[in-house]
């Protein structure tokens, strides 16, 4: 495994990773309300974070979409001016750290910045509450420089059903439909992790750009509802997307599934969020674990996704996206940031050719990007900005 991890950092240093979803800013905002100098990423916050810039080199990491993610049960303005909280930080960060990280919007930020040696710095929010059901807030969140918007997180939004409630919308509303057209004008990614498999297929048939998924593996590996079915997979060739597996256990492990549900109760039965990930809440998580052992993922748990997901949609529509400092636990391999050339070395093992690798880990998640930049253009030389409302759309 010593020279399958050599190569593996060869490989990343040409073709580094572009991260789909990593909720740093989150993080931040729960540990030290934003104070960046109490919790500066330049040093190893190693036990603190799973993410920070020494790591994030020792990673191979080229590109990191960074969520500005808030809890669903933010509602309203209050989620809307959260949201541009967590903008503010990840701008913050990149003005913070000049010399390592550089603030991207387009595909050719993401190449410019690879030419640089610096790791460009993307923005995705996560969840369809963050707009508040206003197309002009979706407008300003782009101006601001956030290029995916995951349609729903674990909750409904009035237009569009999620993998983890119950369904209401049965998929997308006309609200909802009009929502992604106007990302596809914008040049917004749509991001169909977290949402219901009507929502995935609606999104599919209304979406004129590539789709992707920032941070979803394989049903057919682990039946899980956030998990992506395979005759969705097989439409992303047609759609031009790609779907960026994620480490999270509990949704690529079956021994997991069962597991976490009994320790999301106990972080209630505490009193605490079971997505809380404060150094509290996880001295709350290890004392559960003193007497229910927890099933580990590894790499090779991963790979497995990944060999499933190439076989299903081509090598051509997969990528990567390991959900760090959004997740209590991580596979035991790929405890951090700096794990991805443990997973490279495992697909090396595995036959994954150079050329392979380089898809996976850079190439795709550039040219989809590109891709809906292209769409974008032509769109907006035809359309105007939407000024639908939920309300006249959906009754």
């Amino acid at each position: 495994m010593t020279d399958l991890l050599a190569q593996a950092r060869e490989l990343l240093a040409a073709h580094p990773v572009v991260d789909g979803h990593n909720d740093l800013p989150w993080a931040l905002r729960e540990q030290v309300r934003y104070d960046l100098d109490r919790l500066d990423i330049a040093a190893d916050q190693t036990g603190r974070l799973h993410t920070d810039i020494p790591r994030l080199r020792a990673g191979g990491v080229g590109a990191q979409f960074w969520s500005v993610y808030v809890r669903s049960d933010m509602a309203g303005d209050d989620a809307v001016s959260a949201t541009l909280e967590q903008i503010d930080v990840v701008r913050r960060l990149a003005d913070r750290h000049p010399d390592d990280l550089r603030l991207a919007f387009t595909a050719d930020d993401m190449e410019a910045a690879r030419a640089e040696g610096r790791i460009a710095s993307l923005m995705g929010a996560e969840g369809g509450h963050s707009i508040n059901c206003s197309l002009a807030t979706l407008r300003a969140l782009y101006d601001l420089g956030v290029r995916y918007m995951t349609l729903t997180h674990n909750d409904n939004v009035p237009w569009a059903d999620s993998a983890t409630d119950e369904p209401r919308a049965g998929g997308l509303t006309q609200f909802g439909e009009e929502v992604v057209r106007e990302m596809n004008r914008l040049g917004m990614l749509v991001d169909l992790s977290h949402v219901a498999d009507g929502t995935m297929r609606d999104a599919l048939r209304v979406s004129a750009a590539p789709v992707v998924f920032s941070h979803s593996s394989a049903r057919a590996v682990c039946d899980h509802p956030r998990n992506i079915p395979d005759d969705v997979l097989a439409q992303l060739p047609a759609n031009g997307g790609v779907a960026m597996a994620t480490f999270v256990p509990k949704f690529v492990l079956p021994a997991a599934v069962a597991w976490t549900h009994a320790a999301d109760e106990n972080m209630r039965a505490h009193g605490l969020h079971h997505l809380d990930t404060t150094p509290e809440a996880m001295a709350v998580h290890r004392a559960f674990e003193e007497s229910h052992p927890r099933p580990v993922a590894t790499a090779a748990t991963i790979a497995d996704h990944l060999d499933h997901m190439r076989e299903v949609a081509g090598v051509d529509h997969i990528g990567i996206g390991g959900d760090y400092d959004g997740t209590a636990f991580t596979p035991a391999d790929l405890a951090d940031v700096a794990g991805y050339p443990r997973l490279v070395a495992e697909l090396l093992d595995r036959k994954w050719s150079t050329a392979d690798l380089a898809k996976l880990t850079w190439q795709n998640a550039v040219r989809t990007l590109r891709a809906a930049e292209d769409v974008s253009r032509e769109l907006r030389s035809a359309a105007r900005p939407s000024i639908a409302t939920i309300d006249r759309l959906d009754g």
